[in-house]
């Protein structure tokens, strides 16, 4: 419990807040998180857009009371005070993570666990070995395009490509046709001329695979949704298979090009092709911990008036969970660089009801896919100074926006 003084007050009248993609955007984001512990304690108010206020929960204790208690705090933005009246724009850049849809992920209480169920099975029944070769697949496809030239962003090019292809191949597409699913994803993220259409394709294609399970039923992750009995009809079905791609897209590309980044500045990885101390899985739990892929999660909101860590918390507000903050709490975690080898009790997976159904594919995604860049780019390597690295324009991801290396070119 944080002392009287650090009490913020209603959030509605708060005025000149951190912004949180200011927070995130910052090169020492621990040091970002210290200065709001000191200033309000272990639950900060911060702006999310300019009138639009939230709370961050950085303390692990308090994170885990949000993540745990669904009855007093909601995933469905409809108990969104500021949503409900009117206050946030219908083109705000928050909707696009923080607007309901109807899946699992912004679903609460028992629509959560029955939309959730034909997601769990599906993900339970994938052999990880397949799940390995899948991503080979994919990979070594992406390389071909690039390893003759040298060079590379080894962000667009590869880590933002390869989750949405991967899991679109788990779901049963063929590599072109998860490769025009992609497309069709940048199209629609792009909210510019050709955001409807890449919508009404990325659609189509969901509906059209959805069609083909039920006449020809196989083993993939499609027929596991498409059979459940859970779901109730086709754009239900639809919706569970594309929450699995937007959570892939996301999450995973920041972790494949988190650790891509690790392995490539960080000295304490350098003997990894030569049987060095630290080797990739240590570079996985290492980014997990201090700059988890989603350092951000927006977001929970309080069905009644409460308190958490001596902040009122009114009914509708949101909170945005700072998994970075968490994991790095000095209640539960130490500065000691070494300290999370081997220790997996991070929150990047987030926790309750709502824990990520995917943490174990998801690892293989990664490590295959760093595994691969490493291996078939021999003399892999920055072609800037590690310092020149920007990050990815996000308030809730944390990633390079862009890692340009340069190899030795592969001859026919």
């Amino acid at each position: 419990m944080t002392s009287p003084a650090h009490v913020a007050g209603r959030l509605a009248d708060l005025r000149d807040l951190t912004p949180v993609g200011q927070i995130n955007a910052h090169a020492d984001l621990q040091a970002v998180y210290r200065m709001l512990r000191a200033q309000w304690g272990e639950v900060a108010p911060v702006e999310l857009e300019p009138g639009i206020n939230g709370w961050l929960v950085m303390g692990y204790e308090e994170m885990m009371h949000v993540l745990r208690h669904e009855r007093l705090f909601a995933k469905n933005s409809s108990h969104w005070r500021d949503l409900g009246e009117g206050m946030v724009n219908p083109d705000s850049p928050l909707l696009p993570m923080m607007a309901a849809r109807p899946n699992a992920y912004f679903s609460d209480g028992d629509e959560h666990r029955r939309l959730r169920a034909p997601l769990d099975e599906a993900v339970a029944r994938l052999k990880i070995r397949h799940t390995r070769e899948q991503t080979t697949e994919v990979c070594e496809s992406l390389i071909s395009g690039f390893a003759p030239r040298g060079q590379a962003d080894l962000l667009s090019e590869y880590a933002m490509m390869i989750p949405t292809l991967t899991v679109g191949r788990m779901l049963g597409l063929g590599l072109d046709q998860a490769h025009e699913m992609h497309r069709a994803m940048m199209d629609l993220s792009t909210n510019g001329a050709d955001a409807q259409t890449g919508n009404d394709r990325f659609t189509e294609i969901m509906m059209d695979l959805v069609h083909l399970r039920q006449a020809e039923p196989a083993e993939d992750m499609t027929t596991v949704i498409v059979q459940h009995p859970n779901m109730e009809n086709d754009f239900e079905r639809a919706q569970s298979m594309a929450l699995m791609i937007a959570g892939a897209a996301e999450c995973t590309m920041a972790w494949i090009g988190s650790a891509l980044q690790l392995l490539l500045t960080d000295l304490r990885f350098a003997g990894r092709m030569l049987g060095g101390r630290l080797g990739i899985d240590d570079a996985l739990d290492e980014v997990l911990w201090r700059e988890p892929p989603l350092s951000n999660l927006p977001a929970r909101y309080a069905l009644r008036d409460t308190e958490l860590a001596g902040q009122p918390i009114e009914q509708g507000d949101p909170l945005i969970l700072a998994f970075g903050a968490a994991n790095a709490d000095p209640r539960v975690h130490s500065d000691d660089p070494w300290s999370e080898l081997g220790n997996r009790a991070h929150l990047a997976w987030s926790g309750g009801p709502h824990i990520c159904p995917a943490h174990v594919p998801a690892r293989v995604i990664v490590r295959t896919s760093v595994e691969t860049a490493l291996y078939q780019l021999p003399g892999l390597r920055l072609a800037v100074s590690a310092d020149e690295i920007v990050r990815l324009p996000s308030p809730w991801t944390r990633c390079p926006g862009t890692l340009p290396v340069i190899f030795a070119p592969r001859t026919a």
